[in-house]
């Protein structure tokens, strides 16, 4: 069996991307409300960087793994 370990810097990068438009425009993703996530689920996720942002959010949210999210939304700030 395969041990699958989140990219920290990819987790960091999720916690502080913001929504770029729609009804959550300028919320941090890791914020948007999971019946939102699960709407992208049924219609499609955007293409791109962003897509893959909110199915990897969609991902963690519905596995309850908020945890993993937890503090690092400071991090990229404290690298900088």
């Amino acid at each position: 069996m395969e041990t699958i370990t989140p990219d920290p810097e990819k987790l960091i990068e999720l916690v502080n991307e913001r929504m770029p438009f729609g009804k959550y425009q300028g919320w941090r993703l890791k914020d948007l409300p999971e019946p939102y996530l699960v709407w992208f689920n049924q219609q499609g996720f955007p293409k791109g960087r962003l897509g893959r942002q909110l199915q990897s959010l969609y991902e963690i949210k519905l596995n309850g793994l908020e945890t993993l999210l937890d503090g690092l939304a400071t991090k990229l700030s404290d690298q900088n």
